[in-house]
């Protein structure tokens, strides 16, 4: 039996994913939880597996593509039902090619007949092959389908051969007679091993025996075969339309009853055949050569384009509705750190001990949990279908984290009741599988604060952008040596010390002014004196 396999949702709330890699082929054994493709979605790159034990029959999707959760991503077939399926397809294709038998009289000797009794009704031997459309053209040319040999494959009657019956046939042309010339020519060709293409199969295709046919290749330029009318099966229409290709430009491999047949191979390699062309002007214009026309030259030919899309194209959408739903206030300031760079110092050797490479991060993070017990508002979110203000009491702190292929933000949960060092370890596990993209959906999500670490490539000050639901995210920036005033004994004086900076930035919606200034004090005082973060 053919199972479809919809894309599940790998996350909570995903609505789509980015194919990014295949990880099994049409005709593939698969195991059930066997990994079948790569999806990349909610910034995680995410193993899909096999549902069932089976076989694969088709890919409906190319990589790159982006697909909505709950469409069909893969079909298989499950072994031992195959066959019974087989035999199911195979009895009804025979039954629609059968012609309808003309009603007879009943006598005494057919089943149907009043006091009629079983014996057997011989087969007729006189049996006419042909499809319904055929024998309505021939009911309305009034030709007898029984006189005629049919041309088609298995001695099947054709439109063709009613038309020649009829002597309604269109005489052909010059050229006509040159292309079927022509493709004779091919034909024999390709009996010698040279092969045929799609155009020669297409002629002589009406007069074959039931010979098979050459797969016919798409032209290298992906030219239009241009027809007016295109046999297919709806299933190869629905591949057609997912691939966006035109089904009457596609080239044919087959005819039936005299017209273009098209299968799902010619759809595939057909679409294939066009991204190769596209690609090919790509990286023609990335190369400031000229494409289309002789002549002319591609707009921007000292310009560099590309697809913008997968995770940046998600990046960019939660900053749009994050920036244009709440209105942001960032407020700044500065503290001196200079006993948290000591005792992080004194630290660093019992942490390595461990194998715990201690930053200054957990530290941030335990200031900023204990500010957020006191300002219960920065770790609210609002519930803006019920008008409602949702407050949390449970703090996951988002640790936003640059990669090769944009930001990703790895969740510390609870992170009000672990020490430094846990928190810190985590951490680094974290913000690691993020940059290896080997990180799951479910560690992205579910956080109620954000810290971002600017300093980290030499920055100050920041106006970053709430990790939307979320209420609020503090920037801390590079810890720079700074002369400050110091007050000692009655008596002050000048002398560097280290210092930070903060960037807060808050719902203005949800979160005052003074509020967010009252917040940033607080984080600032445990920064100042680490040691009350011993009491938390």
């Amino acid at each position: 039996m053919v199972r479809e396999f919809q894309l599940p949702d790998v996350g909570e709330g995903v609505a789509e994913g980015e194919l990014v890699s295949w990880l099994v082929e049409e005709g593939d054994t698969v195991s059930e939880d066997q990994p079948v493709a790569e999806v990349e979605t909610d910034k995680a790159l995410v193993d899909v597996p096999a549902p069932v034990d089976g076989t694969v029959v088709e890919r409906h999707f190319e990589e790159g593509d982006v697909i909505p959760v709950g469409d069909v991503f893969i079909t298989f077939e499950v072994e031992g039902e195959a066959e019974a399926e087989a035999k199911a397809a195979e009895a009804d294709a025979e039954a629609e090619s059968e012609p309808e038998p003309e009603p007879e009289p009943e006598t005494a000797g057919s089943p149907g007949a009043t006091g009629g009794d079983t014996d057997e009704v011989a087969t007729p031997t006189d049996r006419v092959f042909a499809p319904p459309r055929v024998r309505r053209l021939a009911r309305e040319e009034g030709v007898d389908l029984a006189a005629l040999e049919g041309s088609g494959p298995g001695g099947r009657i054709t439109a063709a051969d009613v038309e020649a019956a009829a002597g309604t046939a269109p005489e052909p042309t010059g050229d006509a007679e040159a292309e079927a010339t022509a493709a004779t020519d091919e034909t024999a060709s390709e009996a010698a091993g040279a092969g045929a293409t799609a155009d020669a199969t297409s002629s002589v295709g009406g007069s074959s025996t039931g010979t098979s046919q050459a797969q016919a290749q798409p032209p290298a330029s992906v030219e239009s075969a241009d027809r007016d009318r295109t046999l297919a099966a709806p299933a190869t229409r629905r591949i057609a339309e997912e691939e966006g290709v035109d089904l009457d430009a596609v080239p044919a491999s087959e005819q039936r009853d005299g017209e273009a047949f098209v299968t799902p191979e010619d759809v595939r390699e057909y679409a294939q055949a066009q991204r190769r062309a596209q690609e090919a002007d790509r990286e023609a214009v990335a190369a400031g050569e000229p494409v289309g026309d002789e002549g002319t030259f591609a707009p921007g030919e000292r310009e560099r384009r590309e697809d913008f899309g997968g995770v940046r194209k998600r990046i960019a959408d939660a900053m749009v509705e994050s920036k244009y739903t709440a209105p942001h206030v960032t407020h700044h300031d500065e503290v001196d750190v200079t006993e948290l760079v000591e005792v992080r110092e004194r630290l660093k050797p019992r942490a390595e001990e461990k194998g715990i490479r201690l930053t200054y991060m957990p530290f941030i993070v335990k200031a900023v949990v204990a500010a957020l017990k006191e300002y219960p508002e920065m770790n609210a979110v609002i519930d803006e279908d019920n008008e409602e203000i949702v407050y949390r009491d449970y703090h996951n702190i988002g640790i936003a984290t640059a990669t090769d292929v944009g930001l990703m933000v790895p969740v510390l949960e609870d992170a009000d009741g672990k020490g430094i060092l846990q928190l810190s370890s985590e951490m680094n596990e974290l913000v690691e599988r993020a940059r290896e993209r080997s990180i799951s959906p479910d560690e992205l999500q579910g956080s109620t604060f954000t810290v971002t670490n600017i300093g980290g490539i030499g920055g100050e000050y920041a106006t970053p952008i709430l990790n939307y639901p979320e209420s609020g995210i503090l920037a801390v920036g590079e810890i720079k040596r700074k002369p400050r005033v110091v007050e000692e004994d009655g008596e002050e004086r000048i002398e560097p010390r280290s210092v930070m900076t903060l960037s807060l930035s808050f719902d203005h919606r949800l979160i005052d002014g003074a509020v967010g200034a009252e917040f940033t004090n607080t984080v600032m005082e445990y920064l100042e004196d680490p040691n009350l973060l011993l009491l938390e």
